[in-house]
């Protein structure tokens, strides 16, 4: 049997509920691992304006792939929040990101339907498909929207004006632990 994660899965049917729910766990706190702690991200001693269009863009691509992980979080809970006043768009929120756990980025084996197995860009593909035609068919178009660009402008705004001197970057003047850390299978 080949596997598809670094996680194997046992065909024992007792303890699989109990390992699957071991390995959401340890996913979701590798994922989590991948965020950097708020008090580097917000220290007031790293704050200051860019001199020029030509400062602001490679703050914004390094602070952008160092803090990744925290500015995805800062823009879902500003969509989480944007959707409590729509209680119909938050279950289908909600709903949608469990979808988007169980079948995306938590399976540790590719996904087989009728003895087909489904490749993950075309998962992602349908599950994005989805999530979008979901969300505007429950009312809140205009919400999600404006919650979305709010939430992308003060990630900008933050990676624009956060110096990028004090982070612990890796030898390749890359990010340590950026994009290609955190994706997905």
């Amino acid at each position: 049997m080949t596997t598809y994660g670094t996680i194997p899965t046992s065909s024992d049917d007792g303890s699989s509920k109990v390992e699957f729910l071991s390995r959401a766990t340890e996913r979701i706190q590798t994922g989590l691992g991948a965020r950097r702690p708020w008090k580097e991200m917000f220290n007031l001693h790293s704050i200051d304006l860019p001199h020029g269009f030509a400062d602001a863009i490679p703050r914004i691509k390094t602070n952008f792939g160092y803090f990744l992980m925290n500015y995805v979080i800062i823009v879902l809970v500003i969509l989480f929040l944007s959707l409590l006043w729509h209680p119909i768009s938050l279950i289908v929120f909600v709903v949608l990101m469990a979808a988007w756990l169980f079948l995306y980025f938590l399976r540790d084996e590719p996904l087989v339907l009728f003895h087909r197995t489904i490749d993950d860009r075309v998962v992602m593909a349908v599950l994005s498909v989805v999530t979008i035609v979901l969300l505007l068919l429950t009312g809140a178009t205009m919400n999600i929207m404006f919650s979305v660009l709010i939430g992308v402008a003060v990630v900008v705004v933050h990676a624009a004006i956060r110096k990028t001197d004090d982070l612990c970057l890796d030898e390749d003047g890359g990010e340590a632990g950026g994009f290609l850390a955190v994706s997905s299978p």
